[in-house]
This record gives C-alpha cells, sequence and structure tokens, in this order.
C-alpha cells in the first residue's frame, strides 16, 4: 500500500529540508538487524552466460568461487543458480576448489545479473522476533538494465522457505545497497538513488522516512544528496561509506572521497553525522587503491578502487581487493574493527569493470 501524506503535513513537516539528520516518531513495525550479527548464511547470485555472454561469466567465476570458499567455513551458503546445467557447472568448479559441499544450499531461479544486495530478500523481524522477508521493489536501478527475473528472487525464497514475505513493490523502489543501517535506529542513504524519478517519482523524503521507520525499525537519518546518474545506482552509499559497527562510520579521507566524485557537501555532512542519542560517530577511514584498477585480463578502467564495500560474515570479513599496493593498508584498518573475524582479500577486479564489488553481490540471513 503506497503510503499518502496529505499535503498539509507535507508543508509542515518540511519536505525538500537541507539538514542531513531527521528524526521519525512513525510506528515501528519491523526491525533490521546489523549485518554483524549472527547470520545463519549469506546468499550469492551466481554469473551467467544468458544476459551477457560467456564472457563475462568466465570473468566472474573466480571471485564467487573465492566469496563461496570463504563463506562457506563460516556459515550456509544460499547459491542461486540459473538453470541445472548451471548448478552442475557451479558444483564442478567449487569441487576443484576444495569447497565443502555440504555447506552449500543450491536454488535454481532464472536471474537477470548477479546483484542480489539489490535485489534480494531483505530479513527483518517483526514485534514477535519473526524473521520474516521484505520484498522491496527493485526496477533496474530506474530501468537502466533488464530486472524482471531478479525482482522475483525474494517471492521465489519466501516460498522456499516458508518464510511469510511483506511485499513493499508498490510501497517503494529501494535497493539494499542504497540504505545503511548502524542495528541502533540509525539510517544513512543518499537520496539521489532513492528519491529519484527513475525510482520514487512522487515520493518525498518524509514519505521515505515513514516507510523505512515502519518496515526498517530506524528513527534517525542521516541523508546526503548524493549524485543522480554518476553511475548505474545513482550513488549508492555502500561504495563509500558504511555502518562498521553500531559506533563508527567506515569510510575515506576527504580528498579520496573527493576522487570518488562525492561531494563537498555530502562529505561534510558524513563527517557531522550524530548517533541516534546525539553523540558523534567515531571514523575508520580506508585509502582507495593507490592506482587506478586494472582488471585481471589486463584491461584499464581508469579509476581507484574503493575498500568500504566489504561484507560481514560471522568469521570472516571479505574485503574487495585489486591487486594494488593499498590492499594490505585496507585489509589491516578493516582487521582492527573485528577482531575475532578474519579479515580476507577478494580480488573483485573483474567484477569491478561491471560497477561493484563484495557488498554488492551478497545478502545476509540472520539466525
Amino acid at each position: 500500500m503506497v503510503l499518502i501524506i496529505m499535503a498539509v503535513f507535507t508543508l509542515l513537516s518540511g519536505c525538500g529540508k537541507e539538514n542531513e539528520t531527521t528524526t521519525s516518531t512513525t510506528e515501528i513495525l519491523y526491525t533490521m538487524a546489523d549485518e554483524s550479527e549472527l547470520h545463519e548464511g549469506t546468499w550469492l547470485q551466481w554469473p551467467h552466460e544468458y544476459q551477457y555472454g560467456v564472457t563475462y561469466r568466465n570473468r566472474l567465476d573466480q571471485t564467487w568461487v573465492d566469496m563461496t570458499k570463504e563463506l562457506s567455513t563460516s556459515e550456509t551458503v544460499h547459491l542461486i543458480v540459473y538453470d541445472e546445467s548451471e548448478k552442475m557447472r557451479v558444483t564442478n568448479l567449487l569441487t576443484s576448489a576444495s569447497v565443502d559441499l555440504s555447506k552449500i544450499d543450491f536454488k535454481i531461479y532464472p536471474t537477470d545479473d548477479v546483484w542480489v544486495r539489490d535485489n534480494g530478500p531483505i530479513y527483518v523481524r517483526d514485534k514477535n522476533g519473526k524473521l520474516v522477508i521484505q520484498d522491496w521493489g527493485f526496477n533496474g536501478w530506474g530501468a537502466k538494465t533488464q530486472y524482471a527475473k531478479c525482482n522475483a528472487i525474494p517471492t521465489k525464497i519466501g516460498a522456499d522457505q516458508n518464510t511469510t514475505v511483506i511485499d513493499l513493490n508498490n510501497t517503494i523502489i529501494n535497493e539494499g545497497g542504497s540504505v545503511e543501517i548502524d542495528g541502533h535506529g540509525t539510517f544513512m542513504a543518499c537520496k539521489s538513488s532513492i528519491l529519484n524519478k527513475n525510482r520514487n517519482p512522487n515520493m518525498t523524503q518524509s514519505q521515505a522516512e515513514e516507510i523505512f521507520t515502519k518496515y526498517l525499525g530506524v528513527s534517525n537519518f542521516i541523508w546526503l544528496d548524493g549524485v543522480a546518474g554518476l553511475e548505474i545506482t545513482d550513488q549508492h552509499i555502500d561504495g563509500f561509506a558504511r555502518f562498521g559497527n553500531s559506533l563508527t562510520i567506515v569510510t575515506m579521507e576527504p580528498t579520496d572521497l573527493i576522487d570518488f566524485q562525492v561531494k563537498q557537501s555530502d562529505i561534510d555532512k558524513l563527517y557531522s553525522a550524530k548517533k541516534k542519542d546525539g553523540t558523534a560517530y567515531n571514523f575508520l577511514k580506508l585509502p582507495l587503491t593507490q592506482n587506478n584498477v586494472t582488471t585481471a585480463y589486463g584491461k584499464p578502467l581508469g579509476y581507484k578502487g574503493s575498500y568500504c564495500n566489504y561484507y560481514i560474515a560471522n568469521t570472516k570479513v571479505l574485503v574487495p581487493n585489486y591487486n594494488d599496493p593499498n590492499d594490505a593498508v585496507a585489509n589491516a584498518k578493516i582487521q582492527t574493527l573485528y577482531p575475532t573475524r578474519t579479515v580476507v582479500g577478494i580480488d573483485v577486479r573483474n567484477l569491478y569493470e561491471n560497477g561493484g564489488m563484495i557488498h554488492c553481490v551478497t545478502q545476509q540471513q540472520p539466525k
């Protein structure tokens, strides 16, 4: 059901206001756990040939093998593969890499692409603590790509798991990579990837906040403007700023943020962000790669790589690596945040050519 806010309320609530931190008093129906909380498993959508060809698939396989191998020592890995022939092919790849197949849960669902963070299930708990799936609307980042198969994934998972699915397709278009939560009531996002004419053309900031409060359990909002049209996602927050834990925002030095095309006004808002209780966050600042990234097959990309787009598993933290001198620097800095987990670098150079890294292609299922 689309939330409708009366025009008079819209005016009184200050829609379109420029302040970057706002607070909501909407009733909370569901809460989303922080990524670092205990997982039952991790979801991956394996690359295939049916959308972009065999070469695309082959260039990404090794990254998925590496992620699956590391994650399988930490938790169940739910692998979405396109069809039975892909299941056989992937099984052979994993067997050759000595992956324990008893930790792999194959699901055969056709997909358009690999970005499960954006199209996959969003697991939340209701007021009784029961785990349910939210199916947010996914439209290929504003109808930039084909998306119908990927948009159907949450419903298929819910049916397979006999888990209640909350259908939000007509409530909001929103990708998982658009939002960051600290697990203690604070939400961080770029307006450019949510309050955008290609996602939610008639939605105000106040309306979006009511939805996120109701369905994610957040009431403190850190809004950056972002840059619409910068790349396919219209600047997802998880490329350059993450909640490392409830006390810490993981981001970059201001000069690197500028290099990553984050606006100075957004940098100022980010560094002045406050927790729900009004106190300041700590900041862990990662470098960009020292050099522009070159793919594993030798193609210069012409831009540097971010390490912020990492994924927190139960016993591992998977960090995007680029065969760059700063890989070791970033890995060591991230390790300081997660002393009980092992940081593992995953080569994402070929994936990065297509616009994403580790966090973009993973999705957690809480315990």
